[in-house]
């Protein structure tokens, strides 16, 4: 149930109904999990006193990991398809009684999931004793060719309009085959299986005594690169292996980890051409990597019947005077100007949104990378990576663009149009470098940042201090970096996976829980609770030794700032904190009689009523009074008041 990223432009300022949104339904994703069903994957760890070791064989890891996969797709893609294919295994069922592909069990069938294939799966991992009966492996194991040949079918009649189709294959065996003509079917299979427009993603599995070699078969089965391009920079191959007793982690979680880093395939924002020059252009994705998610109903369900059905809704406009249901045709759009109604035909409408052009991202010039000022990144930014769909040799020449740039350290100027209807934006092309965690995965993909840059009318003129600006002092300075140094995140780095929306997380819970007969949470698991006893154990005594530094630096400001008349004036701005001012008998001045015969406060006792924090216990008759006297506005609450008489009081040097 980790947050998920939709990249559907929701919150644009071009409206809803001029926007193709066809697009954004048809990209569902279908993942067919096949998880070998050998000897040696069920084999268990070697069992250990120690708590956080491995318990779990790897074949029930990778059930654990496609059953919590599913648990988070279920609700985070309800669209999305799931399968789990067992190979290897002694029995023989494809759902449809066909036999045609020895030692293939399809345990979940290709489908949307639903809450009983959850709950079979979850019984499944629960209970050894029909896991046993199933997981039961053959003596002479399962041909990889035939695995293939049966996802192969499965993907073309579960899902054959799908934008992404994906195979994952988990298993411990480097080289699956017997004689050589076994090898060059398989290879056929998965040539078949590109063709078809699926992805074969690998998940090796090392065993104690031996480490996945992925060179002995599977660098002919499962490509690195495009197969249009196959002279495009390969992706970053990994192999995950059994951890070992006393470390930590888990192999369930290795799994959880790899996968969900190529399980979700983003939806693009937009397909665009990248212009380099004239003639010259390739094809890019845009991606919004970080945006807020929110709960989305996804359907309305009526409930007046015998059992809850769905709703299907539709929209029609009526007219005010008559309630006549007015066709569409009928509709014209208008913009107010000078009091007066502009209408315009849907072609006019067309031909002003689209006077820029056809949407495309080209470089109008480079710059260098320090010409870039923070403050200018005012909106979020889109990243964007090659595609091949439309150009062929896209990614060799974006990645030659993005190593120059990043050699050079400059950045690229661009004129974008997102989409048609949109307004043109300017935005810095910023490279990306590759990222790799300590896994040997590839965190974040290199690539390059548009990141639209605000035009004249976006910025605001910074606002004029009033007085001068509070600044700290050297020894505040050097008392909080010891603070920050001790509350130093793992790495230096913020991982922002590691914090999920607790909304979120506690929003979905529910549902789980109500969809799967689950007892329901008590409270949420709220991650982003800061550690309150670790943080005072580790920099508790300095974050007190800078609150005493910041007390005395704050009382030398609140001396400077008063204005010194005379000794008696030195006297009460002293505000030391060991310090007991003695009691002093103050004379006080003759206030000024009015004409009313009621007597006005001077200057100067309103500036001592304001030293001594009293002014906001006066009237508002009291405050409204003293300003009229001083020509200043007598309008507004008393808090404006107070502070109107304050503003009065610094211009007075008072």
């Amino acid at each position: 149930m980790a947050d998920t990223l939709d990249n559907r432009p929701g919150d644009e300022e071009e409206e809803e109904d001029e926007i193709d949104d066809s697009a954004y339904k048809t990209m569902k994703d279908a993942v067919l999990f096949a998880i070998d069903v050998s000897p040696t994957m069920l084999q268990r760890p070697p069992k250990s006193e120690d708590q956080k070791a491995d318990r779990d064989s790897p074949t029930s890891a990778a059930l654990k990991c496609a059953y919590q996969l599913m648990q988070q797709r279920i609700i985070s893609n309800p669209n999305d398809m799931m399968g789990i294919l067992l190979f290897g295994t002694e029995q023989t069922d494809l759902k449809d009684g066909d036999s045609t592909f020895q030692h293939c069990y399809l345990l979940a069938d290709l489908d949307v999931p639903s809450a009983q294939d959850v709950k079979r799966l979850r019984d499944l991992v629960e209970n050894e004793t029909e896991a046993d009966q199933i997981l039961k492996p053959a003596t002479d194991g399962a041909s990889i060719a035939t695995v293939l040949f049966c996802a192969n079918q499965i993907f073309t009649t579960k899902a054959p309009n799908f934008s992404s189709r994906r195979l994952f294959l988990v298993t411990d065996n480097d080289y699956p085959v017997r004689v050589k003509t076994d090898k060059d079917t398989a290879v056929t299979r998965a040539r078949d299986l590109y063709d078809l427009g699926c992805t074969i993603d690998l998940f090796p599995i090392s065993q104690p005594d031996h480490n996945f070699d992925r060179a002995r078969f599977y660098d002919d089965l499962v490509y690195p690169t495009s197969p249009s391009d196959p002279d495009a920079p390969a992706a970053v191959t990994s192999t995950t292996k059994i951890a070992k007793s006393g470390e930590g982690i888990t192999l369930l979680k290795q799994l959880l980890a790899s996968i969900n880093s190529k399980a979700t395939a983003r939806r693009a924002l937009f397909t665009l051409p990248l212009e380099l020059g004239p003639d010259l252009r390739i094809g890019v994705k845009g991606y919004i990597l970080i945006k807020r998610q929110e709960h989305v109903k996804s359907c309305y369900v009526w409930v007046g019947g015998d059992k809850p059905q769905i709703v299907t809704s539709s929209t029609s406009h009526m007219a005010d005077d008559t309630a006549r249901v007015v066709e569409k045709t009928e509709l014209r759009k208008a913009y107010k100007f000078g009091g007066d109604a502009i209408t315009f035909t849907p072609d006019e409408i067309v031909r002003i949104r689209q006077a820029f052009g056809d949407p495309v991202i080209r470089i109008i010039g480079f710059k260098p990378m320090s010409s870039l000022p923070i403050w200018a990144n005012t909106n979020k930014a889109t990243f964007i990576y090659p595609s091949e769909t439309d150009f062929i040799g896209s990614t060799r020449v974006f990645s030659a663009l993005q190593q120059k740039l990043l050699k050079s350290k400059k950045m690229g100027l661009v004129w974008m149009i997102a989409r048609r209807n949109a307004s043109p934006v300017l935005c810095a092309l910023v490279p990306a470098e590759e990222k790799i965690n300590d896994d040997g995965e590839q965190s974040m993909p290199p690539g390059m940042w548009l990141i639209p840059l605000p035009f004249a009318d976006d910025i605001r003129k910074f606002p004029e201090q009033a007085g001068e600006v509070l600044k700290t002092t050297d020894e505040l300075t050097d008392k909080m970096r010891v603070i920050i140094e001790q509350l130093q995140l793992p790495k230096g780095v913020y991982d922002p996976s590691r914090y999920p929306n607790p909304d979120l997380q506690w929003f979905y819970r529910i549902l789980q829980a109500m969809a799967l007969d689950e007892e329901l949470p008590e409270k949420p698991d709220d991650k982003t609770v800061p550690r309150y006893k670790q943080i005072d154990k580790r920099c508790g005594e300095y974050i007190v030794a800078y609150g005493k530094e910041f007390e005395v630096a704050f009382a030398q400001v609140a001396r400077a700032a008063v204005p010194l008349r005379g000794k008696a004036a030195a006297k009460r701005a002293s505000v030391d904190p060991d310090e007991k001012p003695a009691p002093k008998r103050v004379k006080k001045e003759p206030k000024v009689k009015e004409e009313n015969g009621e007597e006005e406060l001077t200057d100067q006792q309103m500036a001592d009523i304001n030293h001594k924090g009293q002014i906001s216990k006066q009237t508002v008759a009291v405050l409204k009074d003293f300003l009229s006297h001083r020509g200043q506005a007598t309008s507004g609450k008393k808090a404006e008041l107070v502070e109107r008489v304050q503003e009065y009081l610094d211009g007075k040097g008072l």
